[in-house]
């Protein structure tokens, strides 16, 4: 589920498999205030660019994108520096949240290329601000786009995948068992395990880096009223997804709990190298706006408030979807920064600065 649409609306259907020339990176000053970040590179240029991670070797880069006229996500890939952008999707759907196994020769991805030709039809706009539940499955791809293969089968929103730092194991979300809950299985999806089971929405996974605690975000319903109206959308294929806060547990589901205590949406968690903190993205100083900020908590917090927070980013517009490369020097993330039109979103990487 791709908390991109917080600041754009979902969006339409595709073409074939290509390949694009990219435009040469490009060197991009920081906000006043961003002091961790430098020499600030823009890797896209043009349309909607997000949920952009590592390969392991930090070679490439998949993510996901509307360029080149298209309107709805398919999923790409590119070097580490821009070139080279290949698009890896069949150009059927749409899709969301890819990551890359070891050796960036093959990736996996979530895919409404079973059901649909084209997009998904957007949420009623008489439903307020809601996401849709469209029905993703797990697919895996050779790095140039050959040989796409089916790896889960449920038939309902499957995304959010992460592979475990050893290789082994995936993280991922699913309403496979009627409520969004977070599971993992092996690479071959074989061993399914349901690691959350308290209604409402458990999403967006990410493995710790020795393995052994995943972050994540969470909706729970606190009364019955609230519960009820959660269940009466999900019935629909629908989510309100503007009330998620943090939370850790071990790999295994146990010792579930809250990081964050701020309102708003807190989404995209991932870790820093070391494990001991947290980056993520949040409007919690207005949570009615779209202007997503990046954050570092302590990954050892209990119901942290602001000013438990240390902020990365200070652009009044949205920065997300962050993710610290292989050998922790460097941050890529997603922004409207640099935007030459309203609602360009493109993938962004920079110097981090640890001391």
């Amino acid at each position: 589920m791709s908390m991109r649409v917080l600041v754009v609306a979902a969006l339409l259907g595709v073409a074939a498999c290509d390949r694009s020339s990219a435009v040469p990176a490009v060197t991009v000053a920081p906000e006043t205030g961003e002091s961790r970040l430098s020499n600030i590179r823009q890797l896209t240029f043009g349309g909607e660019n997000a949920e952009a991670y590592w390969s392991p070797d930090g070679r490439w880069i998949t993510f996901q994108s509307t360029r080149d006229g298209r309107t709805c996500d398919e999923q790409f890939v590119m070097r580490a520096n821009g070139a080279d952008v290949q698009r890896v999707s069949d150009g059927r759907g749409k899709t969301t949240c890819g990551w890359f196994f070891p050796g960036s020769d093959r990736l996996f991805f979530a895919s409404s290329t079973a059901h649909d030709s084209l997009c998904p039809a957007r949420p009623d706009p008489s439903k307020g601000y809601v996401w849709p539940l469209d029905k993703y499955d797990i697919y895996t791809v050779n790095r140039d786009g050959s040989e796409l293969k089916r790896l889960t089968n449920y038939d309902v929103y499957t995304a959010e995948g992460v592979l475990s730092p050893d290789g082994k194991r995936i993280v991922f979300t699913s309403l496979k068992d009627g409520d969004l809950d977070i599971y993992t299985m092996n690479v071959d999806g074989s061993d399914v395990r349901r690691l959350t089971s308290t209604p409402g929405y458990d999403g967006g996974p990410w493995w710790s880096p020795d393995g052994k605690r995943i972050v994540y975000r969470a909706h729970h319903p606190k009364d019955s009223t609230e519960l009820r109206q959660y269940q009466e959308l999900l019935a629909q294929g629908l989510i309100r997804p503007s009330k998620v806060e943090l939370f850790v547990m071990n790999a295994d589901g146990t010792d579930q709990r809250q990081v964050t205590a701020l309102g708003g949406a807190n989404f995209g968690p991932s870790w820093s190298p070391d494990g001991t903190k947290i980056i993520f993205s949040s409007n919690f100083v207005a949570p009615r706006s779209r202007n997503f900020e990046l954050y570092l908590v302590d990954a050892a917090a209990s119901m942290a408030t602001a000013e438990q927070l240390e902020r990365v980013t200070t652009h009044p517009s949205f920065d997300g979807f962050a993710m610290f490369s292989p050998n922790g020097k460097q941050l890529l993330w997603a922004s409207n920064r640099n935007a030459k039109s309203d609602g360009e979103t493109n993938v962004f990487v920079a110097d981090f600065r640890w001391e």
